[in-house]
């Protein structure tokens, strides 16, 4: 169970609002096995038109918005793996506003992309519980800022929560 958050020296400022969305005492893993039903419970009974939908002019479509989940949970516990084996090179960071577009989102079937998540959320979990107690210790660099293994077992339920919360109060109730 890896209920002891990490310290604001652990991540980089910008990743605040992810940490604070999951509950104190909160295991960030059983988070993430709950995240993937509600995930499906909200966009499976979706048509491809319906995902599509975008609340406003220049906001993602939902498609667009779970390949982002899915590109960002790769690259966090990509971030994760390497921190955790012990690389202290700096990792970059990645402009998610250029891969969005790059995505063919839109283009897919929704179900394939639900796909590709269980997919990705089942490789997360398994590198997670791979980790020694004392990997989650371990501090790197990504973006120019310092990460723990800790704070990205945290950040990743977090970007899903945020997202979440957007399907749940911006998407969802325009398709009603």
């Amino acid at each position: 169970m890896l209920t002891t958050r990490p310290t604001a020296g652990q991540y980089a400022p910008f990743y605040e609002t992810y940490v604070r969305l999951i509950p104190a005492e909160a295991d960030p893993l059983a988070l993430l096995q709950q995240q993937a039903r509600e995930l499906r419970q909200l966009l499976e009974p979706l048509t491809d038109e319906q995902a599509l939908f975008a609340y406003a002019p220049g906001k993602w479509t939902i498609k667009e918005s779970l390949v982002h989940m899915i590109d960002t949970e790769r690259i966090f516990a990509y971030r994760a793996l390497r921190i955790a084996r012990g690389d202290q090179q700096s990792l970059p960071g990645f402009d998610q506003d250029s891969y969005v577009p790059a995505s063919g989102a839109n283009a897919r079937a929704l179900a394939d992309i639900l796909d590709e998540y269980d997919t990705v959320r089942a490789a997360t979990l398994s590198l997670l519980r791979s980790f020694q107690p004392e990997a989650f210790e371990r501090i790197g660099s990504a973006s120019n800022n310092p990460v723990s293994v800790r704070a990205l077992a945290y950040i990743i339920p977090g970007h899903e929560a945020h997202h979440l919360q957007l399907l749940r109060e911006r998407y969802l109730p325009a398709l009603k």
